[in-house]
C-alpha cells in the first residue's frame, strides 16, 4: 500500500515536472516569436525610410539630374567640338536631360546599345547609346534632312566598322552628326573626308572611358 502511494506520488511529480518544462518551452517560443516579429517590423520600417529618402533625393521626377554634365563645346582646329566640362558616368534607369542632342556623354542606362557596326532604322534610347560611347563607340546620327544616298552610304560604312552604331535622331539640328564620348562634329555627307578622320581618331580612341569594353550582348533595338 505504501509502495503504491509512493509510485503515484512519483508519477504525479514527474507529470508536474513535465508540465513545468512544457510551460517553460512555450514561454521561450513566445519570446522568440515576438523577437522575430520585432526584427521584421524594424526591417520594414528601415526599408520604407530608405525608399522615401531615395525618392526624396531624386525629387520623384522621371529624369536624372543633368548637373553632372555641365559644360560647353569648344571647337578644335579640325572642326571637332570637344566638350569642356564634366560628364557623369553613373548608371541610371530613368531618362536623362542631356544638355546637347545627340548627347556626348553623361549618366546612362546600365545596358549599352550593340555597337559592333549596328545600324538601327528607328530612334534608340539615348541613355543606352551613351553607354556605347563610354565603351569607345562612334555614334552616327541623322535627321529627316539627310539625303537618302548619304544615309545608305554611311550605313554601309558603319556595318563594316566595329565599335560604331547608327540611328536617326529627329531632334538634332544638323542633317548628319558624328559623336564620340565628349566629342562631336557635323559632316556634309558620306563622302566628306571628315567621316573617315573622325572614325580613325575616335573609334576606341584616347577619349574612351572604358577601352575594350563590349559592344555586343547589349540591346539590339
Amino acid at each position: 500500500m505504501g509502495s503504491a502511494k509512493k509510485s503515484s506520488a512519483a508519477r504525479t511529480a514527474r507529470i508536474e515536472e513535465m508540465r513545468r518544462a512544457e510551460q517553460a518551452r512555450e514561454r521561450r517560443n513566445r519570446i522568440l516569436t515576438v523577437a522575430a516579429s520585432v526584427v521584421v517590423v524594424a526591417g520594414l520600417v528601415v526599408g520604407g525610410v530608405v525608399l522615401i529618402q531615395s525618392q526624396s533625393d531624386d525629387g520623384g521626377g522621371s529624369a536624372a539630374d543633368d548637373a553632372k554634365s555641365a559644360g560647353k563645346f569648344v571647337t578644335d582646329a579640325d572642326g571637332v567640338r570637344a566638350w569642356k566640362g564634366t560628364l557623369g558616368r553613373e548608371h541610371v534607369t530613368k531618362s536623362v536631360d542631356y544638355p546637347v542632342t545627340p548627347p556626348v556623354g553623361g549618366d546612362h542606362n546600365p545596358v549599352w546599345m550593340n555597337c559592333d557596326g549596328d545600324v538601327y532604322e528607328d530612334e534608340i534610347n539615348p541613355t543606352n547609346a551613351v553607354h556605347s560611347l563610354e565603351h569607345g563607340a562612334v555614334w552616327v546620327t541623322y535627321n529627316g534632312d539627310a539625303p537618302k544616298a548619304d544615309v545608305e552610304a554611311l550605313a554601309a560604312k558603319v556595318k563594316k566598322t566595329p565599335y560604331t552604331l547608327m540611328s536617326p535622331v529627329d531632334g538634332q539640328k544638323d542633317p548628319i552628326v558624328l559623336t564620340a564620348w565628349g566629342h562631336q562634329r557635323t559632316v556634309t555627307g558620306a563622302a566628306d573626308p571628315a567621316v573617315d578622320a573622325f572614325l580613325a581618331k575616335f573609334v576606341q580612341g584616347r577619349q574612351t572611358p572604358e577601352p575594350g569594353a563590349a559592344c555586343t550582348n547589349g540591346l539590339s533595338k
